[in-house]
């Protein structure tokens, strides 16, 4: 058989797939309206086995693996469509629904903002890109912005999420998990990392450097220069800036900005030092109440899943079945828990789309740890 004849029973076979395909959904329609009349839950795990055992036995030890592929996908798909027959939509989507509806069609000029650092914090710059006359509030730690937030305090939130660099910045992932809060926003900065010294200081003067744990691993490469240098670790680089402008010490530095430079009248020893001049930091504003606003185009979300093989993809897998782009996946530990993983997802999506929220409200029923973090655009 030449391959243009192999292609032909391909197709024949594959008109003949289409059309089991669709007569298997059809019962399992009927199957839904069954389980909905008599109460029964949507996931059948023992009958799911039993299928996927009888399925690899017939396929033989060859094509075992493909054909539990194949059948876990169909098992997905099912329990979608049986789902989308039982159920009017989730609280969650309800909420979404009226965020969808009822957030202005404008993002506010003004707001009282949460911030961590002090003047001239790189949150700082951040927010004012946001809103064009926001009410600063300063809090030393990231957690304080997210419980200013949550108890009402502020409003809004500005919080470094990941660099180009450095990665993600591990504490606000580990924070997300313990705070109730929605992302409205996010934007992207350009991070040029300088180092500070008081009037008359010389490089060789150095002895301490310090600055935030991020723009330390940001500047390694000039960092591994120095010698015999102390790499202290502060809240913010602003923080750090100020701490040198007010120090007694003359060998002491910070890495920082150059606005923090002019703010705290300092001088810029050293330009430019981060490892790559494309540097970027994303920040998220968070918000406690669910807000949606026109153009929203990108969905960042968390939940854990069973520990056991597939059980990964299986998610994936569905966002690729719909079109979706995932544009970052982050796991982060769960404590407490062994080999336990909480994941977030960002993807480029948006609400409007019925398969979308469909696709979130079935998360929002399956997983006991889920939670939809916003649906939002990003300035760049």
């Amino acid at each position: 058989m030449d391959i243009t004849d192999a292609r032909n029973e391909i197709d024949k076979v594959d008109t003949e797939l289409t059309a089991l395909f669709v007569r298997r959904m059809e019962l399992a329609r009927e199957i839904g309206k069954y389980k909905k009349e008599n109460g029964l839950p949507v996931f059948d795990k023992t009958r799911e086995r039993e299928v996927l055992n009888k399925a690899c036995d017939r396929a033989g030890s060859e094509f075992e693996s493909y054909i539990s592929i194949l059948y876990t996908t169909l098992f997905d798909v099912s329990r979608s469509y049986q789902k989308q027959l039982m159920e009017e939509g989730t609280a969650l989507t309800g909420d979404i629904e009226r965020a969808l509806e009822e957030t202005e069609a404008v993002f506010p000029s003004r707001s009282v903002v949460a911030c961590q650092g002090v003047e001239g914090a790189y949150s700082q710059y951040a927010c004012d890109k946001l809103f064009q006359t926001p009410s600063i509030m300063y809090f030393n730690r990231f957690q304080g912005v997210f419980q200013a937030v949550e108890s009402g305090l502020c409003k809004y939130g500005i919080l470094p999420i990941e660099n180009s660099t450095a990665g993600s910045v591990n504490e606000v992932y580990d924070l997300m998990k313990r705070h109730n809060f929605y992302i409205v926003r996010s934007i992207k900065l350009r991070i040029d990392h300088n180092l500070l010294v008081k009037k008359g200081t010389k490089l060789e003067n150095i002895k301490e450097i310090v600055s935030h744990q991020q723009a330390i691993d940001q500047c390694s490469e000039f960092l591994k220069t120095l010698k015999d240098v102390k790499i202290t670790v502060c809240e913010n680089t602003a923080t750090a800036a100020k701490l040198v402008a007010q120090s007694k010490r003359d060998d002491i530095a910070a890495i920082s900005s150059k606005n923090c430079a002019e703010l705290y009248g300092l001088s810029v020893l050293s330009d430019t030092i981060q490892n790559n001049d494309n540097n970027y930091t994303r920040f998220i504003c968070i918000s406690k109440k669910l807000e949606i606003y026109p153009g929203a185009d990108k969905i960042s979300m968390m939940f854990s899943i069973a520990h056991k093989p597939g059980a990964l993809y299986n998610v994936i897998s569905r966002f690729s079945a719909l079109g979706l782009n995932l544009t970052k996946l982050e796991s982060r530990p769960m404590p407490g828990k062994d080999f336990e993983f909480m994941f977030y997802f960002d993807l480029n999506a948006n609400m409007k789309d019925p398969k979308v929220l469909k696709l979130i409200g079935e998360f929002d029923e399956e997983f006991d740890r889920f939670t939809f973090l916003g649906s939002y655009s990003e300035i760049i």
